[in-house]
């Protein structure tokens, strides 16, 4: 069993057909036979029931096909990781907060001392940044959580604040002008939240739960991925929001949005970095793993 027989089993599972499946590889139909018939042999089963005019894949050959995916797929991350390797790459896996508005501040000034090493940057959720790491599809990882996993390394190397956005109009300047404003009845404003997987949304969670309040007491209007959507549909006054001070400090600059801050106990969270214990990393990489835990090391002392 050879990469040339399963990636012409998987082809011809995938297009249904011998024919197709030698145009895509560019090689003949009597070659993808063998490689199907030389697989069967090798296992002694029956994975495709070819006639004339259908072509059927047994039980057994979707299991077969499964593991050969997975073999395939993990085949090329590990000749991915190699070449990157050779190249200096990093592939970083970022949730939004980190993505938009740490990571901008972070490799530009890394990259100064560093000009050599490149970065592959992919964005998620928090949630979906650990999955990320967890199936070798990242080599760090920066969330807006921590990752309960004994497997990785979880670091805080950022504090940040979450605080509540409204629109800016009358109402909501009166409650900003008042001397404690009352952020209960603020939470019964529309709210937009953002998805379940996100470290904001955690946060946000117990912000709410500080006051009492469960999501059932709110007037949800929207849930959206995107942070900066959000900030644009408050400032349009469509309702209100819980986020990043640090994604906030733009539109309130300008004018466009209101700012409320959170009691202290449920206004602060960390921003972590996330890698795996036991990987080996490159000189690189570790280079630069110590950089972004002493980065904003002034601002935590």
């Amino acid at each position: 069993m050879d990469f040339k027989q399963l990636q012409s089993f998987i082809t011809v599972v995938k297009y249904g057909s011998f024919t197709k499946a030698a145009e895509v590889l560019y090689s003949s139909q009597p070659t993808i036979s063998s490689h199907i018939r030389n697989l069967e042999d090798e296992l002694a089963t029956r994975l495709l029931v070819r006639t004339t005019k259908s072509l059927t894949i047994t039980p057994r050959g979707m299991e077969f096909y499964e593991w050969a995916v997975n073999t395939m797929e993990s085949r090329d991350l590990l000749l991915r990781r190699w070449s990157d390797d050779t190249k200096r790459i990093i592939r970083l896996g970022t949730s939004t907060i980190p993505s938009a508005y740490i990571l901008p501040e972070i490799l530009p000034a890394f990259g100064e001392k560093n000009p050599n090493v490149y970065f592959i940057m992919n964005q998620s959720d928090s949630q979906g940044v650990i999955d990320g790491l967890l199936q070798g599809n990242f080599d760090i990882g920066f969330t807006g959580m921590s990752a309960d996993n004994e497997l990785l390394e979880c670091i805080p190397f950022y504090e940040d604040r979450m605080v509540i956005i409204t629109p800016v109009n009358e109402h909501f300047l009166s409650c900003q002008s008042a001397e404690t404003p009352d952020l209960t009845a603020i939470m019964h404003e529309p709210v937009i939240l953002r998805e379940k997987g996100s470290g904001s949304k955690k946060s946000a969670d117990y912000f709410i739960e500080s006051l009492g309040l469960s999501e059932n007491d709110l007037n949800i209007i929207a849930r959206i991925n995107d942070q900066e959507s959000i900030k644009n549909l408050v400032a349009g006054g469509l309702g209100i929001s819980i986020i990043s001070e640090k994604a906030a400090q733009d539109l309130q600059h300008e004018k466009r949005i209101l700012v409320f801050q959170l009691p202290e106990n449920t206004a602060r969270r960390q921003l972590y970095i996330v890698y795996h214990r036991d990987y080996i990393y490159r000189d690189y990489m570790k280079t630069f793993i110590e950089y972004v835990k002493n980065f904003y090391a002034s601002d935590r002392a």
